[in-house]
């Protein structure tokens, strides 16, 4: 679902990602650990191209996100194309980025309904049973400021899942949520996992990547240092830099 080959991106002269290589099958996770500025929200941006790669090759489904092939070139394509591409790549960040003018079933339906053109009927029935599947079946009347950092977590995933998309990244979702209210939230991906759900987690969950993911991918400095069964890999890690990191993190 998710293929990248040798992805380098630099920002001015600071080089983030170099060389990096992954392959993410359909209906499975990948979580993405390390330290803060080893590039890994960077390479999860690169994905669904909010940010462009400077080298290398990145596909989702076997397309480009941002580009089209033309007589062996990359063309990038208009804004248009671009989002209409995106809208199959589904993004959860750290902060919930809802809309605090619009109540929960409005911050829902927006997207499908503006983006991919359906009825606000149909948008609205999918809303109200996804909003259910993450335990806020009640709250569909209610805005962001009347809920709790988890509970708007799990509006922000219920958001994503509203355009049905391929795969969905996650760019560290409990970072900025208090330790009783990460819980919540773990459970709900958890769900969407066992449901086949093809995610990409950026996280400092060690546990939640033990239990859940498929690949575990530890990155420093721009570069993948180790990747392979999570159980395994911390259990028993095979290079230095990452014993160092486990050491701190868990």
């Amino acid at each position: 679902m998710v293929y990248a080959e040798g992805v380098r991106k630099s920002f001015g002269s600071l080089e983030v990602l170099k060389d990096v290589s992954l392959s993410v099958p359909t209906g499975s996770v990948a979580c993405i650990i390390g330290p803060s500025g080893s590039g890994k929200s960077t390479f999860l941006r690169c994905i669904n191209h909010l940010e462009k790669i400077d080298g290398g090759l990145l596909l989702v489904d076997g397309d480009f996100i941002g580009y089209e092939l033309r007589q062996d070139r990359l063309h990038e394509l208009p804004d248009s194309a671009i989002c209409r591409r995106r809208a199959e790549v589904g993004m959860v960040f750290q902060q919930f980025n809802l809309f605090g003018h619009l109540t929960v079933l409005q911050n829902v339906i927006e997207a499908p309904v503006h983006v991919r053109g359906e009825s606000v009927k149909s948008a609205t029935e999918r809303a109200v049973h996804l909003l259910g599947k993450v335990g806020l079946a009640e709250k569909c009347d209610a805005y962001p400021r009347q809920l709790s950092g988890g509970q708007q977590q799990r509006v922000a995933i219920a958001r994503a899942l509203a355009m049905r998309p391929k795969v969905i990244l996650f760019d560290e979702p409990t970072s900025a949520l208090d330790p009783e209210l990460v819980g919540e939230v773990l459970a709900v991906m958890k769900d969407l996992a066992r449901d086949g759900m093809t995610m990409v987690v950026v996280t400092h969950e060690i546990g939640f990547a033990s239990e859940v993911a498929d690949q575990l991918v530890f990155m420093d400095g721009g570069v993948v240092v180790e990747r392979g069964v999570p159980k395994e890999m911390i259990a028993n890690p095979q290079s230095q830099r990452l014993r160092e990191f486990l050491a701190r993190v868990k």
